[in-house]
């Protein structure tokens, strides 16, 4: 494969509680020599509430989102979060289905002078990574050993349902495999898919943390010494409520929940500021000891 530019549509979270994921992935990207091409005058998906108070206002959120792109002439459209990426794809797919959110959505756009909504192909850095790239291609780029413990992947709900273009719908492997291709053991995790509480920990905290405390303590008893992710609120809700989740329950449990794409930047050889690993709530230790803060030469982890 060579070089490649891509459309990118970071979102709201990559701004703010999930930063350390648009830092690794564009680091990530940048060691690949892939570049990502950030669409101009974005806007909020629709995500999350949006959805739930009006779901045509909603769709019109992503429809002008995915407009621009095809205005920009971008025929790829990265979205790294889980929930964006659900939202365009789904404006996408009700747009083909339903001839009633076709209608209002081409003329909401024309109002704005966008172009009604064509094919601008919606993809997740999981998928790029995997199909584009290659486990084997990113395998030969590694330049660090992993001297870590075992990973559990957690791909969240959102990534591969209903749509199944990331991975495969109830059982996705593609975490895994380019983990393991740079050397990173990871466990069978039964919960992989198993919903994390989303925006549940700020609306009904008890019910959300509950759904959190389950998938820490399987991941733990698999032998797993931390987690990887895809999406932005699934690794904000593992992190940042594990304090809280050890004084209700009194487990130890203290896990690093890091984003895929930190994993394979520092295989790749990125350092650990443009990673955004310095910004992990849980299971400091551990982040400290897998990933020295100044480490000398690369080839010194090799």
């Amino acid at each position: 494969m060579t070089s490649a530019t891509y459309g990118y549509y970071p979102g709201c979270s990559m701004r703010g509680s999930g930063i350390a994921y648009e830092e690794s992935l564009v680091t990530l990207f940048r060691l690949l020599g892939l570049t990502l091409q950030e669409l101009r005058d974005w806007n909020c998906c629709g995500a999350t509430s949006y959805m739930c108070i009006d779901e045509n206002l909603a769709f019109l959120l992503s429809a002008r989102n995915l407009a621009l792109a095809q205005q920009t002439g971008f025929r790829e459209l990265v979205t790294p979060c889980s929930a964006c990426y659900l939202c365009l794809r789904k404006v996408q797919d009700y747009v083909q289905r339903y001839p009633q959110v076709a209608e209002r959505v081409r003329d909401s756009l024309a109002v704005a002078s966008l172009p009604p909504l064509d094919a601008v192909k919606v993809r997740h850095p999981l998928e790029i990574l995997f199909t584009d790239v290659e486990p084997e291609r990113i395998r030969s780029k590694a330049v660090r050993h992993w001297h870590g413990g075992q990973v559990a992947c957690y791909y969240g709900c959102q990534l591969v349902r209903p749509y199944g273009e990331a991975d495969r719908l109830h059982n996705p492997t593609r975490m895994d495999e380019l983990l393991q291709a740079v050397g990173v053991p990871t466990v069978k995790f039964a919960l992989k898919t198993k919903c994390c509480g989303g925006s549940l920990t700020g609306t009904i905290h008890p019910v959300g943390l509950r759904l959190n405390y389950i998938l820490l303590k399987e991941a733990a008893r698999k032998g797993a010494k931390a987690i990887a992710t895809v999406c932005p609120l699934c690794q904000y809700n593992l992190d940042a409520y594990q304090a809280e989740i050890r004084r209700e329950t009194g487990e130890a449990l203290d896990l690093p929940i890091l984003f895929f794409t930190q994993i394979l930047g520092w295989a790749l050889g990125g350092d650990v500021r443009s990673l955004g690993l310095h910004r992990a709530i849980s299971g400091r230790r551990v982040i400290d000891e897998w990933f020295p803060q100044h480490p000398e030469e690369v080839e010194s982890y090799v």
